[in-house]
Parts: C-alpha cells; sequence; structure tokens
C-alpha cells in the first residue's frame, strides 16, 4: 500500500487517529484472515462496499482516512468481488492507487434500469498471486431460462476466469435483487438466487471447471427459503461459515453475502483450518462507537449539508406555481428533525453509529474463503 499518501492527504493534527486506525486493524486481521502464502494458498473475498462513491443518499462524502481503511482491508486478500460500485470510477481508482501498482481489477459497465441502480461489478486482485486468464463476461440467461418467465437478473452477473499456481477457476459475483422481506419482490429475491444457481450448475458441470459463486445474495437466514435456492443447486458452503453462520451485515444480523462452490476438478481444495472461511467486522477496529468525538464534527458537517438542501428544496417547492402541499409538509418535518439533531448528542452518537460509519465504509463485513493452489503431489502421485 502506498501509506505515504498519508502523508499528503491526511492533515498532520489527524494523522495520529488515521495511524493508530491502520494498525489496528492490520493487528486485527493478522489475527483473524489466514497468512498469505505463496503458491500455497489463495485468499479469495467479497464486499459490498456501500455506495461507493456516488454520495447519492447524502451521508457522505467518504472521508480520506475512510480510503486507506477500505484499502487496508482489501490489501489483506488476494482477490475481491465487489459490490456497489458506481458509474463515476473515481473512488475505485482512488482505491487502486492507494493499493499500489501490483494491483489490478476489472469491471462491468453499469446495469441500467431503477432495479439495476446504475451498480457495477468488480473484481480487484493482486496481479502477484492471481492471474486474469482473458475470459470475461456477464451472465445472460436464455429464454427458457427467464426469472418468472419474462425477467433477466436485476444487476447483471459478471463471471471471469482466474489462475493461481496449479488452481484453474471461475468466480461469479452477483447482487441478488432485494425487494421486500415477503410477498412477490420476495419471490422475485429467491428466484433471482435460484436462476444464478442453475445457471452456474450447469456450466461447472458441463465444462468441469471448478465455479465460484459469491456476493451480496441478500439472503435472509442461513436456514430461510433463500439460502436453499443455492443449497439446493449442489453449491458447497465452506463449513466455517456453514456450521457457524455469522451475519454479515453491520450489526450482524443478515446473512446477506454467501461464498458457494461447485467443483469437478480433482485437483481443488479448500483450507480446512477454522480460519480458512470467516467475516471479517472491522467495527471493532476503526469508526467504533467510543471514537464518536473523533469524528463528531465531521457527522454535524454531514447534517448540515442535508439540513441546507432541505431548505432549499422547500423554497423551491413553496415557489412552484402550483405548491404540493404533501411534499412542503413532508420538508418542514425533515427540517424540524434535523435542526432537533443537531443539538441532540444522543441522537447524533446514534445517527454516527447507525447510519454515517456505513456510508464512511460500509453496511455489509468483507466474507472470504481460503483455496490451496499447489496439488503438485496430487498430480505426480495421479501419474
Amino acid at each position: 500500500m502506498r501509506y505515504y499518501q498519508l502523508k499528503k492527504e491526511i492533515k498532520k493534527d489527524r494523522r495520529d487517529l488515521v495511524v493508530a486506525n491502520l494498525l489496528e486493524l492490520k493487528k486485527a486481521i493478522k489475527k483473524t484472515v489466514p497468512k498469505k502464502s505463496l503458491d500455497k494458498n489463495l485468499l479469495i473475498a467479497t464486499w459490498n462496499i456501500r455506495d461507493f462513491d456516488s454520495n447519492k443518499f447524502k451521508h457522505g462524502p467518504r472521508l480520506n482516512e475512510s480510503y486507506f481503511y477500505i484499502a487496508q482491508i482489501v490489501s489483506e486478500f488476494d482477490l475481491i468481488a465487489v459490490q456497489e460500485v458506481n458509474k463515476n470510477l473515481r473512488a475505485l481508482n482512488k482505491l487502486m492507487y492507494l493499493l499500489g501498482n501490483k494491483w489490478d481489477y476489472i469491471t462491468t459497465d453499469i446495469t441500467t434500469g431503477k432495479s439495476g441502480n446504475q451498480e457495477r461489478m468488480t473484481f480487484i486482485y493482486d496481479t502477484r498471486r492471481v492471474s486474469f486468464k482473458n475470459v470475461a463476461g456477464e451472465v445472460v440467461l436464455p429464454k427458457t431460462s427467464l426469472i418468472k418467465g419474462d425477467i433477466q437478473f436485476a444487476r447483471t452477473p459478471f463471471i471471469v476466469s482466474f489462475q493461481s499456481g496449479w488452481t484453474k477457476f471461475s468466480l461469479c459475483t452477483v447482487h441478488i435483487y432485494f425487494g421486500a422481506d415477503s410477498g412477490v419482490k420476495l419471490e422475485r429475491r429467491k428466484a433471482e438466487i435460484e436462476g444464478i444457481a442453475k445457471f452456474l450448475k450447469k456450466k461447472a458441470d458441463g465444462d468441469k471447471e471448478t465455479l465460484m459463486v459469491l456476493g451480496d445474495f441478500n439472503i435472509v437466514d442461513h436456514k430461510h427459503e433463500t439460502m436453499e435456492a443455492l443449497l439446493d443447486n449442489g453449491f458447497e458452503i465452506p463449513f466455517q461459515i456453514r456450521d457457524k453462520p455469522v451475519g454479515t451485515n453491520t450489526f450482524q444480523t443478515k446473512y446477506y453475502d454467501q461464498i458457494g462452490i461447485r467443483s469437478k476438478s480433482g485437483f481443488f481444495q479448500l483450507g480446512e483450518e477454522d480460519n480458512s472461511a470467516g467475516t471479517f467486522n472491522f467495527y471493532n477496529h476503526v469508526i467504533r462507537e467510543n471514537q464518536f468525538e473523533d469524528y463528531k464534527y465531521e457527522v454535524l458537517k454531514t447534517l448540515n449539508k442535508q439540513l441546507k438542501n432541505k431548505e432549499k428544496s422547500l423554497i423551491n417547492e413553496q415557489n412552484r406555481k402550483v405548491t404540493r402541499i404533501e411534499n412542503i409538509n413532508k420538508l418542514k418535518e425533515s427540517i424540524t428533525d434535523l435542526k432537533e439533531m443537531l443539538v441532540d448528542d444522543d441522537r447524533l452518537r446514534d445517527y454516527y453509529f447507525k447510519v454515517w460509519k456505513t456510508f464512511q465504509i460500509s453496511d455489509h463485513l468483507p466474507m472470504w474463503v481460503e483455496i490451496k493452489v499447489d496439488h503438485s503431489e496430487a498430480y505426480l502421485k495421479s501419474l
């Protein structure tokens, strides 16, 4: 990582805090994630980095220091599937610069339409540890397999071939439609998971390759129908996250993110240690609940921007030739609420802890799996 950028991008009176946070992150990840071993293992992760980085929800923008925290987390893995990369690649390119020139990425164009949210699917990888095998494509279902008979995926899955050591594999990253927790929209969510699982099962079996699907599945619970749609199609979940499931949202109450493997290769092996797969909660180590005072100024700045925007919108609404009373009342309520929050430390802390920080790093936690990439002994014995 280009740590020297700290001198350029972080003010001197702030630098001690940022350096301390980075050191805490490094120490915690070292204790949690397997050590990288050249030609022996590969660490593959999935991470939904929230709204990276349009600030359309007005809870940002991200601070410069937040990019360092994101880069530190990403750098601890070898190959990362990232969801919610936005149309503007400024944030992604900034992250790549911090990671250094040995890192590269491959990304899709945006998925258009309301459900697509103008998101990209992206893989970031360390070129010293893994190589792109020049095959990539977005998953488009054939007419006979369309979801609910006539629908493609809300956000197009992205499948790419890689190699590390002896191991060749394809990764498919997804960001499944969320919709709602019940009714027709939940049914569509389940249908999308089942649709991608069936498609990839057929591909893996037909090509006799190792195929991993990973990303934000918006799975409700590890025993829910949304999870069954993945399991029923023969995808193996690493036992470390299957037997002791841990939530992947900020408060670890939801099981949105997942990694599934289907392999027909005789030379594919998952890591067998307790930490060979898991979820890393970075909020135990950076932008913590007890660091509110360190970020209070930025929280106030964000809310004051929101207030200013609401007041401007109210003036515009009141000056319309045909005013909409319902909109005016909503804006007035929102302005009153923001003014009250700005002078209430308890509410500020709550906003900092539950909302603001998730737009600095993410509302999802990264999930990883370790694979073994040295199969030379097994190959020699097979001869």
